[in-house]
């Protein structure tokens, strides 16, 4: 029972916004995912290499 009593006392930090109550270590989890997302949205896509190539001619 120890282990358990201990782990209960050291609980998170929690954001309280309202009636939305996120912990800290979540938020941050989210925040990354919405960065990977928007980075993935932004990036352009890997071509191959004979049509990188041609674009770069056509680009010269």
């Amino acid at each position: 029972m120890a282990v358990h009593d201990s782990a209960a006392l050291a609980a998170g930090h929690y954001i309280d916004w309202g009636v939305i109550s996120i912990s800290v270590t979540n938020a941050a989890i989210i925040g990354l995912m919405v960065v990977v997302f928007v980075l993935a949205l932004l990036l352009p896509f890997p071509r191959p290499r004979e049509e990188r190539q041609q674009v770069e001619e056509e680009q010269r």
